[in-house]
């Protein structure tokens, strides 16, 4: 005979668990595209969402994670930094991508961001902050990749196209000020899950992930006479967020291209750590491994592609090329450098002069700083033309995938940025406009910037998401 009070008093119990790990822990659920906790490793620390709201300031602003409301998850990734029992992690691509690897049928192909380039080393003994591309990409060759290309192309595309949306906004009024970055994907998340109301100042523009994906699998993919369907594509990213971003079905665009409905233009993404555990499992000496280099149509990119990974790089990068759009003139000094817009303040602002205009500017380190700025914007008491929001502190070299180290800080954040933008200073192509690889695929393919091609390929839509994040008691 079931004894019902026993079992009314277990399920009490197991509900009181619940609620108390609930109110220690940040929630991650299996259906989450992003992390992964291993419940038999959590020792229920509490670090976690301690660094959750200390990165975002969620719960602080909006309520997230606290008891009556449905628990959500930007994917910053943020947590995982924090766990030091390797709890929590990025939920895992490489053992799919191994398989991938042993598929001779296939052309395989991986493109990697600049800030993995500034943190991998650390992987394997390094200093902080070594820029380090050419044992990357050795790496990735002897890993079975068939083509290495570098994520810079894609950022400097992300820029041609964003810079000229910006100016049309401002010349033309064609689109809300101020206008967004939308290149971080947990930014994009957090605008339509919390403030829906300021998808119209998104920038319509693609990251440079989704843009290279998009090339890849249709102007590459002709180049090399393979359909799309028959290439594999992995990006190798600093972030952990980029994992849902590649799930976002507007954003794989070949299938509309007249191909295979159902194609990814990204198959799959790791993180730095993801990379750093596929070298090991190789048994690949990555400390003695020469210097390789990337492959053509996508192998290269301006310097201010390569400063999209550090906080303040994508508005750098995107005034440079809107100077040359609206003066003709190669960006001055000023603009090159825009020092007010660099280092680890949480917001930082400047006032650029482009063509006797003046374009007021700000960037946001880390969206906990962003809270503030967003009510001054929607009370109309602060004006800006354009802002750059990274969710994650220094950026894309602060990202959820880098390497785990004691204590991540802000000194951490900055030498891997700062690697960035001396690399950028040292090269001698620092637009995007200039990259030679950008003018022919325009000429040969995208016709233009904001073209119909490039609309198609290279911009994207978004949508309201908050009723995702109903109080628990109003959802039916």
């Amino acid at each position: 005979m079931v004894d019902v009070k026993k079992l009314k008093q277990a399920k009490l119990k197991e509900n009181l668990k619940k609620k108390l790990d609930e109110s220690i822990r940040v929630f991650v659920d299996e259906k989450n595209p992003c992390l992964f906790r291993d419940v038999s490793k959590c020792i229920k620390c509490g670090r976690c969402k301690q660094m959750c709201e200390e990165a975002t300031g969620l719960g602080e602003y909006y309520g997230v994670n606290k008891q009556g409301t449905i628990d959500v998850c930007i994917g910053c990734g943020q947590c995982t930094l924090a766990c030091g029992v390797n709890a929590l992690r990025e939920k895992a691509s490489y053992r799919k991508v191994l398989e991938e690897l042993n598929n001779f049928d296939k052309v395989l192909v991986v493109s990697t961001a600049p800030a993995v380039r500034v943190a991998l080393a650390e992987e394997f003994g390094f200093d902080v902050g070594l820029y380090d591309e050419g044992k990357m990409v050795t790496a990735l060759r002897m890993l079975g990749f068939d083509y290495v290309f570098d994520v810079t192309f894609g950022a400097d595309l992300t820029i041609m196209e964003e810079a000229n949306e910006l100016v049309n906004r401002i010349t033309k009024k064609e689109g809300k000020l101020p206008m967004f970055t939308s290149c971080c994907p947990s930014w994009v998340r957090f605008v339509e899950l919390f403030e829906p109301s300021l998808i119209p100042n998104l920038s319509t523009a693609k990251s440079p992930i989704s843009m290279q994906g998009a090339i890849i699998k249709t102007y590459f993919a002709r180049q090399k006479r393979k359909k799309p369907e028959d290439i594999v594509h992995v990006v190798i990213t600093p972030c952990t967020s980029k994992k849902y971003e590649i799930t976002r079905e507007e954003l794989s665009v070949s299938d509309d291209f007249g191909y295979m409905p159902g194609i990814k233009d990204v198959d799959y993404v790791l993180t730095t750590r993801e990379l750093a555990h596929l070298i090991r499992r190789q048994n690949i000496p990555y400390g003695n491994l020469y210097d390789g280099n990337f492959d053509e149509i996508c192998q290269r990119g301006s310097g201010g592609g390569v400063i999209f990974g550090s906080t303040g790089g994508v508005m750098q990068a995107a005034l440079r090329e809107a100077h040359y759009i609206l003066t003709g003139k190669e960006p001055t000094d000023h603009i090159l450098k825009l020092e007010k817009v660099r280092g680890m303040e949480g917001v930082k602002e400047d006032e650029v002069n482009i063509g006797g205009a003046t374009v007021k500017v700000a960037v946001v380190n880390g969206i906990r700083n962003a809270h503030e700025l967003i009510k001054k914007i929607k009370n109309k008491t602060a004006d800006y033309d354009f802002i750059e929001v990274m969710t994650c502190r220094g950026g894309c070299a602060g990202g959820g995938g880098q390497p785990k180290v004691k204590n991540v800080d802000d000194f951490i954040r900055k030498k891997r940025g700062d690697a960035l933008y001396l690399k950028d200073e040292g090269l001698e192509i620092r637009s995007a406009h200039k990259n030679p690889e950008i003018k022919k695929i325009y000429e040969e393919f995208l016709e233009r910037p904001l073209s119909d091609i490039s609309k198609m390929l290279l911009h994207t839509k978004y949508f309201d998401r908050s009723d995702e994040i109903k109080f628990k008691g109003d959802r039916k």
